[in-house]
């Protein structure tokens, strides 16, 4: 079953923090950072991550694209991609192909069967006009691995085909914002989010498509793999030359947040984008058209901070990435993180950890355990 995070997981300090450095002049040793676990790990007897690919008529390619080459990144030590942490390949009638919507053809890799030996079955959506034009066996397919446990993965239009399937009834789905419209008019019942990249609803995991499949592959692989493997898909797909970090990037520091309360989910993705300068709570409040005090309520009933302490830990987890990550100054950790001065931060930084950030970066700078509080 697929696990559910909530809010509280990320206001919870000591969790083990991953050796890596980020250095714009020396990259094959910020893979050799990456690829630490990998080598502490003895040989596996199967893949820890393994995905079924199903493509429907008409499908983006970058979709398949996307999730594909996440899982090479994560699969394997440097750029070998061989299939060793994660497997994938596209099911289908055997001797077939399936056209993009670009109009590349992907040949089937592997008939469908009975087996399913894999983790998650993904179903990459095509065109909404050619929804209808599969064989039979396709969606019959679909409903055989959700009926042997198998978690339902909807890509892009993924989410249509499941749902005209029957396989989203009672479910939240996550949808482009491009097809609200299509969305609406063809399920009227049912409940749909827009300004995520992907959502968890129990066994069933929807992703609005583009660039947000990265997003849910670095999600997966963190789940099966480790933070490491995670770190690295991001990486290697997303890292940039510049020194400010994006929200992605951002997203991968914090961790990924699931929750039934679509205001309180606004309010966090707002939070997230503005670490620096911070945003005023009341500032929040009015944005996702609530009071201060409803928002005090909602975040204490659901996370027990209120919404400023939170608004703290998640800059200061931010900083602690920051801090193990890069090779940033502490003044530039804190202004990037939202506080006016280095001082600011360090006190807060050790309140909330239990050791200074430079300490924690000269322990991992030299290879020392992660040492417990002083």
């Amino acid at each position: 079953m697929v696990e559910r995070h909530t809010l509280h997981a990320l206001a919870r300090p000591g969790a083990k923090i991953e050796r890596m450095r980020q250095s714009e002049k020396a990259p094959t040793k910020s893979l050799e950072w990456l690829d630490t676990d990998l080598r502490r790990r003895a040989p596996a007897t199967r893949p820890e991550l393994r995905i079924g690919i199903v493509l429907w008529p008409g499908f983006p390619l970058l979709s398949l694209a996307g999730l594909s080459d996440a899982l090479r990144h994560a699969s394997d030590l440097g750029d070998r991609s061989r299939q060793v942490r994660c497997s994938w390949r596209v099911l289908g009638l055997p001797g077939e192909s399936v056209r993009a919507s670009s109009g590349i053809e992907v040949p089937v890799q592997e008939a469908f069967s009975s087996s399913f030996d894999f983790d998650y079955l993904a179903v990459i959506g095509g065109l909404l006009p050619q929804i209808d034009r599969v064989p039979a066996r396709y969606p019959r397919y679909m409903k055989e691995a959700a009926e042997a446990g198998v978690p339902l993965i909807g890509i892009c239009t993924g989410s249509f085909v499941l749902a005209r399937h029957g396989l989203l009834d009672k479910r939240v789905s996550c949808i482009h914002p491009f097809h609200v419209d299509d969305w609406k008019a063809a399920f009227p019942a049912h409940a749909f989010v827009t300004h995520t990249d992907y959502h968890v609803d129990g066994d069933r995991i929807t992703c609005a498509g583009g660039i947000s499949v990265i997003e849910l592959a670095a999600e997966l692989t963190r789940r099966h793999c480790g933070p490491g493997t995670s770190a690295k898909v991001i990486h290697q797909m997303t890292v940039s030359t510049q020194r400010a970090s994006g929200h992605m990037q951002r997203r991968q520091a914090l961790g990924y947040i699931t929750t039934d309360k679509d205001k309180l989910r606004q309010v966090v993705v707002l939070m997230e984008k503005n670490l620096s300068p911070p945003l005023e709570i009341a500032v929040i409040a009015r944005l996702v058209g609530s009071s201060t005090r409803q928002l005090e309520r909602a975040f204490l009933a659901e996370t027990g901070f209120s919404p400023s302490a939170y608004y703290r830990t998640l800059r200061l987890t931010y900083g602690r990435w920051l801090v193990t990550t890069s090779d940033a100054s502490i003044n530039e950790i804190a202004f990037e993180c939202g506080f006016a001065d280095a001082s600011h931060f360090i006190r807060h930084f050790q309140a909330q950890f239990g050791m200074a950030p430079g300490r924690l970066r000269q322990a991992l700078g030299t290879g020392d355990p992660e040492p417990g509080p002083p």
